[in-house]
Formats: structure tokens, C-alpha cells, sequence
């Protein structure tokens, strides 16, 4: 419990994770207000994703905590802290790996879980607020979904730093495959088996309408998902434990 609480300490006082919050629940507030008055301007129905389908972009902010909860441990400090890298530190504490490990993971869906949580708040609310009817209030029973997809992608990506113990790959590549280029969905355009990737598998457990290829359930997205992060932690965690800090 003392790891688990130190590690919580460790995220609050990093100022990339308040940015990353700012994301989180920024992103998909505004996308929904822009989408919402759109769609109302244009007199079009079918509002059954309008919020949840912007949520999906928020998940950016998860990215960049997954991400930063672990290269901050690599990151050099300044020479008033001696030039030497957090984790040292770290392991000193908790000379376990594994605890260490499990702790920092805990603490990551302790924080995303929260956020995940407060931004879908907000988002349904402004569904609500614009279009009225139920618009919002009608998806809650999709929130389980929306919560453990960010929970999800948020420990995708500490996985990939875990594996590369630099948050830069990880943070490229994860960012523009949520927000400017979908490589995955351009894949699946050319073979049905890309909507097994974990980004497109995931997103079915929220997201009703997609056009994609093979259309999973929501509970089959969430176990592809699923199974992908475990692989990935798998890996990251021997490669942690093998590795000279």
C-alpha cells in the first residue's frame, strides 16, 4: 500500500500528467460541442454515438499518462538532483520489480479510471444540454465500456515504455494512430483481420456504429483488448526485470 501510495504521488506531481488531464477531458467536451451543433445545423438523426464517438479521441490523455507514469522513471534529472534518473530511486524504495511494477500499474488505473469517468460525465452532459431528449443520459450503460477501454490504452501504452523505456515512440505512435492518421482503420480497409488490433477492437465495446469490416460485440472487442495489454505487459515486465536500471 506504501508503494501504490508513493507511486499515486509520483503521477500527481508531474506536471505532463495535469496536461494529459487537461486532454482528457477537454478534447471530447469540445468535439462534442462542434459535432452536436453541427448535426442539430443540419437537421441530421442519429445521435447514438454523438459523444461517445469523441470520447474515443480523448483517450489521447490516457496515452500520455500511461506513457509518462513510466519514461519518468528514465528521464535524467537536473545536476541540483545529482544527474540521476528516478528509478534508482524507485528501486531503492521498493527493491522488488515486481511490486514496484504492479504498484505503478495500480496507480495508473487508479488515476485513469477517475478520469475516464469525470471526462464521459461531462461529455454526456453536454449531449444532453444540446440535443435534450435523453441524448445523454440514454448511453450510461455504456460507460463500463468507455471507462475500460481508457483504463486499457492507458496500460498499452506504459507496456510499449516499458519496452523501450522512452516515452517518444510510444507517444508518436499512439497519438497519431488516435488522432490524425488511423493506420489501423486504413488496414482494416484492406484486410478484416486489422479490427483486431486493440484500438479497433476496444472502441466496439462503446462505439455502436462503425464501419468497419467484421463487426465484433462489444464483450469480444473487450477481450481482443484485453489480451493484447496482457501480452504487452507481459513482455515489458521481463524486459524491466531483466534490464540493468
Amino acid at each position: 500500500m506504501r508503494a501504490y501510495r508513493g507511486e499515486l504521488r509520483k503521477l500527481v506531481s508531474l506536471p505532463s500528467v495535469w496536461a494529459a488531464v487537461a486532454v482528457g477531458v477537454l478534447v471530447p467536451a469540445t468535439l462534442t460541442v462542434l459535432n452536436a451543433k453541427s448535426a442539430v445545423a443540419a437537421g441530421r438523426g442519429g445521435h447514438a454515438d454523438i459523444g461517445f464517438q469523441e470520447l474515443a479521441f480523448g483517450v489521447v490523455g490516457a496515452v500520455v499518462l500511461g506513457v509518462v507514469a513510466v519514461s519518468s522513471e528514465y528521464t535524467t534529472e537536473g545536476e541540483n538532483a545529482g544527474g540521476g534518473r528516478q528509478i534508482t530511486t524507485s528501486l531503492t524504495a521498493v527493491p522488488s520489480r515486481r511490486r514496484l511494477l504492479v504498484a505503478k500499474l495500480t496507480a495508473v488505473i487508479t488515476a485513469i479510471a477517475t478520469l475516464a469517468a469525470v471526462s464521459s460525465a461531462i461529455t454526456l452532459m453536454t449531449v444532453e444540454a444540446l440535443l435534450g431528449e435523453g441524448a445523454g443520459v440514454s448511453g450510461l450503460g455504456r460507460l463500463p465500456g468507455v471507462v475500460l477501454y481508457w483504463v486499457l490504452t492507458a496500460l498499452l501504452a506504459s507496456g510499449l515504455t516499458l519496452l523501450t523505456r522512452n516515452g517518444i515512440l510510444p507517444l508518436t505512435v499512439l497519438i497519431l494512430n488516435t488522432s490524425v492518421v488511423t493506420v489501423t482503420y486504413l488496414l482494416a480497409k484492406l484486410t478484416p483481420l486489422a479490427v483486431f488490433f486493440p484500438d479497433l477492437a476496444g472502441i466496439r465495446m462503446f462505439v455502436e456504429r462503425v464501419d468497419l469490416p467484421v463487426r465484433l460485440a462489444p464483450v469480444t472487442g473487450g477481450l481482443v483488448m484485453t489480451a493484447w495489454v496482457a501480452a504487452l505487459l507481459a513482455a515489458g515486465f521481463l524486459v524491466f526485470r531483466g534490464r540493468d536500471a
